[in-house]
């Protein structure tokens, strides 16, 4: 049995493959984030944030650059129709790549001031854009551009790209970063990772009921030790799947920590790819993993 997975409820026994291995896909890179898997192309796009550029990884193994600039891009996923959405810290905006490959920006300023900094981001069913915006690109250059907050505080926001309609969705966040819904979309998981520049902040994942396009009954779903959760996905079952210093813990839609996947390198983000979506692919400080478990990851465009 393979000594990269530690089992802590019997239940991550279901979840995962025992005889699988940790694959280094690629190492080189300064800060990795934002991975998104594009299934018609067999594809993987990831950020390395700090160097400005969006990687590509293809499964006969070669990276190269898929754009760079990239405007120090962080966050990706895709919308229903198959675009790709972004967060560009060092733009502090968020945009979409259209399928001609221009490039969209979808909303870079609310209430009359710039945006912090977006994050992370996923869209609905209902094709609405959710984002966070906290701090991080504009603290200082390495990640964007250093400047002053145009923003009040840093807030979790909801775009209708149609009506080009923001509105603010949670704002009690100190540094709001990951977020995914459940399958159901009935429940809506956010982060919040303030102890990356405070050793007594935030570290732990809230849960929020989605109803009507609004948001209620706030509660903290888990808490990660070591690290922070800056990103995670949930598969087919509402398990959630998030980052840690150590690697990737998994959560049951009850809250409880079923079990790791231990990783060399702190690890940022994850997201499910490969033909079955059964392939979990990982970003993590220089390099990008991938490991196969015997989970379905929720379908993402």
């Amino acid at each position: 049995m393979s000594d990269t997975i530690k089992y802590i409820d019997p239940r991550f026994y279901d979840l995962t493959q025992p005889n699988a291995r940790l694959e280094q896909l690629y190492t080189g890179a300064l800060w990795c984030e934002g991975p998104v898997y594009i299934a018609d192309a067999d594809i993987l796009l990831w950020s390395d944030i700090p160097n400005d550029r969006i990687l590509r990884w293809t499964p006969t193994g070669d990276v190269g650059v898929f754009r760079q600039p990239s405007r120090h891009a962080n966050g990706h996923t895709r919308d229903r129709q198959g675009r790709l959405v972004s967060c560009e810290h060092g733009a502090r905006q968020v945009t979409r790549t259209e399928a001609d490959g221009r490039i969209t920006v979808l909303v870079d300023r609310y209430d009359g001031g710039r945006l912090n900094s977006p994050n992370d981001v996923v869209v609905a069913s209902d094709d609405s854009i959710w984002f966070t915006d906290p701090p991080y690109g504009i603290l200082s250059d390495y990640e964007g551009h250093k400047a002053e907050s145009e923003q009040e505080s840093c807030h979790v926001f909801r775009l209708d790209p149609d009506r080009g309609e923001l509105r603010v969705m949670a704002d009690d966040f100190v540094r709001p970063n990951g977020l995914a819904f459940s399958p159901d979309e009935r429940v809506l998981y956010i982060s919040d990772t303030a102890r990356s520049h405070d050793p007594n902040g935030h570290h732990h994942i809230r849960a929020f009921d989605v109803e009507g396009g609004r948001l209620s009954n706030s509660r903290v779903f888990a808490i990660i030790e070591p690290g922070v959760p800056d990103g995670f996905r949930l598969d087919t079952d509402g398990n959630l799947w998030t980052s840690a210093a150590d690697g990737v813990h998994c959560y049951a839609p009850d809250g409880t920590l079923l079990g790791r996947i231990h990783v060399p390198e702190p690890v940022s983000n994850l997201t499910f790819g490969g033909a079955r979506r059964n392939r979990l692919f990982i970003t993590a400080s220089s390099s990008l993993y991938a490991i196969y478990v015997a989970q379905t990851g929720a379908q993402y465009p």
